[in-house]
């Protein structure tokens, strides 16, 4: 970040920018559940998603960064095609989550992010474990424990929240791989040269998984097209790139315990939308899992 104060955004354009970055994000589900509601698949609504992005992102890509992504060397790009291809692992499960539980249940629990990027740190990037997130990952898994049983209890309205609460803790397991992986990446490549690798692979790994499961990409009604590209626009590019801005003049643990904060716009989202009211049990399990997240990110700030 510039040292200079003239290059420092207002506090109130911050506020504002990121602010509709989470707001942005929070729309990710509805839009989701729109589309599961007009007959598109989950993994075709993922990978519209993910290539939709890329294919805005391209030219811009191509015009200002060319040099810097031909340049690449050959071990940076395996990393940038393992960091696409946890982020369309992570699309597929948690978009399948949503046709399978509750907004609540399933936003909440792909936002425990944190925690598994905590269990993975000493790992991955030789980082210990402190106090203060071993207390949120315990808070995290009793949490998880509580909604688990919401599921169990029979009291849920959901297809199969049990399963559908399973793929949700996979996409948060997935996208702390890509972010791992984005950690190591990131002070050596730009964002938008990036972004552009890396939801152009989560694109093609989820073109390998509608072919094979045989999901049609193709044939829907205009305004389903018009939701795929409602979700590559406003969760996606609008909703990170603000977060990713934020972060240039904000401090990282602000951002993040805010960009937690999303399970909550999604749920109100949800209300108003769908009428979709989350039980006692699942309120109650989320509300532990976000203060865990809470605690485990001001921690590793």
């Amino acid at each position: 970040m510039s040292s200079s104060t003239n290059n420092i955004p207002s506090p109130k354009l911050q506020y504002l920018v990121l602010g509709v970055g989470i707001l942005a994000i929070s729309s990710g589900s509805i839009l989701i559940r729109l589309a599961q509601g007009e007959g598109a698949p989950s993994l075709a609504i993922a990978f519209w998603r993910t290539m939709l992005a890329a294919l805005i992102i391209l030219p811009f890509t191509l015009l200002g960064k060319s040099d810097e992504v031909r340049a690449l060397p050959g071990p940076s790009w395996l990393l940038a095609m393992l960091a696409g291809l946890f982020l369309g692992l992570h699309f597929a499960t948690w978009i399948s989550s949503l046709a399978l539980t509750s907004i609540t249940s399933s936003t909440v629990l792909v936002d425990t992010v944190p925690i598994w990027v905590a269990l993975a740190s000493p790992i991955v990037l030789q980082e210990s474990i402190s106090r203060g997130v071993k207390q949120g990952i315990a808070l995290a898994v009793v949490g998880t424990i509580i909604i688990s049983l919401s599921a169990l209890s029979g009291s849920s309205s959901d297809s199969n929240p049990l399963l559908g609460n399973a793929l949700a803790l996979l996409g948060g397991i997935a996208a702390a791989g890509y972010l791992l992986i984005g950690r190591r990446l990131r002070p050596h490549l730009s964002l938008l040269s990036y972004a552009t690798i890396v939801y152009g692979m989560a694109g093609l790994t989820l073109l390998l998984f509608n072919l094979l499961s045989g999901t049609n990409l193709l044939g829907y009604a205009p305004q389903v097209f018009a939701l795929f590209l409602a979700i590559a626009i406003f969760p996606q590019l609008i909703g990170h790139s603000s977060l990713n801005w934020a972060l240039g003049f904000l401090p990282a643990a602000y951002v993040a315990i805010v960009a937690v904060s999303e399970p909550v716009g999604a749920t109100i989202l949800a209300i108003i939308v769908f009428r979709e009211i989350p039980s006692l049990l699942v309120v109650g399990g989320s509300i532990i899992i976000l203060a865990g997240v809470f605690l485990a990110s001001l921690d590793q700030a």
